[in-house]
């Protein structure tokens, strides 16, 4: 089984966030990068996958030379093959990075290689766009099933589940080939070993220069939502504070009177 997992480059966020001078980025200077816990469990699928059926697995990112360490990263937990699409970063929206996408994929097919298997994650962490995966499976023609968090294959079908807003599951049987958006909670994401981030330093990546295709919507401005304030309400200090503290806790039925 040929299988394709595209990931994305994206900051790590754990405080505040800051704007470029242009309002058109996020300033990424003081900030790591990684990939959202969706395209974790892609590809920690695509590694499951290769490791029960057989095959081989393939990651791609579109981006900065950079991305070159979320690649890596893929490596070093078991995945075989790397495609970079570098870019300088600027102007690439859902449609352009679907359309390259797209384009790989058939170069890909037309040098005898077809993937079985598509799997992106359900949305980006940083822009929640949810739209590349499908905007893939249109152009190709393929069956899609989104927000997927269970996966099996047999007789050279697919059966996908995903959540139902009522709570419970809705079962998808399709054909390959197929793209697939997964969310967290498919799967439990391996740590790499050290042999495994050994390993991953010395493979070779396919870089390619992908083709800008304007079209798509164009970002003007972004604007940080503004801090939610709060109250805080000092009970008191040292073993003065305790009738306080009783008396709260019975107020929220913590303990009983």
């Amino acid at each position: 089984m040929e299988i394709l997992v595209c990931i994305k480059r994206v900051p790590a966020v754990g405080g505040q966030i800051a704007l470029t001078e242009d309002g058109r980025q996020m300033d990424t200077r003081f900030l790591g990068f990684t990939i959202s816990p969706h395209e974790e469990c892609a590809v920690e699928e695509a590694v499951r996958m290769v490791e029960s059926s057989g095959g081989t697995s393939t990651v791609l990112t579109l981006g900065v030379g950079e991305s070159e360490e979320q690649l890596r990263a893929a490596f070093a937990i078991g995945i075989d093959r790397g495609i970079l699409l570098e870019t300088d970063g600027e102007g690439w929206d859902p449609v352009a990075t679907a359309a390259a996408i797209v384009d790989v994929i058939r170069s890909e097919r037309e040098a005898g290689r077809s993937f079985d298997v598509i799997l992106f994650g359900n949305e980006a962490a940083d822009t929640g766009d949810f739209q590349v995966g499908i905007r893939v499976a249109h152009a190709l023609n393929l069956p899609c099933v989104v927000g997927v968090k269970g996966l099996e294959f047999a007789d050279g079908k697919a059966i996908a589940r995903r959540e139902a807003a009522s709570g419970g599951s809705e079962i998808f049987e399709v054909g390959l080939p197929a793209v697939f958006t997964v969310k967290e909670g498919l799967n439990l994401p391996r740590y790499p070993s050290v042999p495994g981030r050994m390993r991953a330093k010395k493979k070779e990546i396919d870089r390619l220069q992908p083709v800008l295709r304007p079209g798509g919507l164009k970002t003007l401005k972004l604007k940080v939502p503004p801090d939610q304030g709060g109250t805080v309400e000092i009970l008191g200090t040292g073993p003065q504070a305790a009738p306080a503290v009783v008396a709260l806790l019975q107020r929220l039925g913590v303990i009983e009177r």
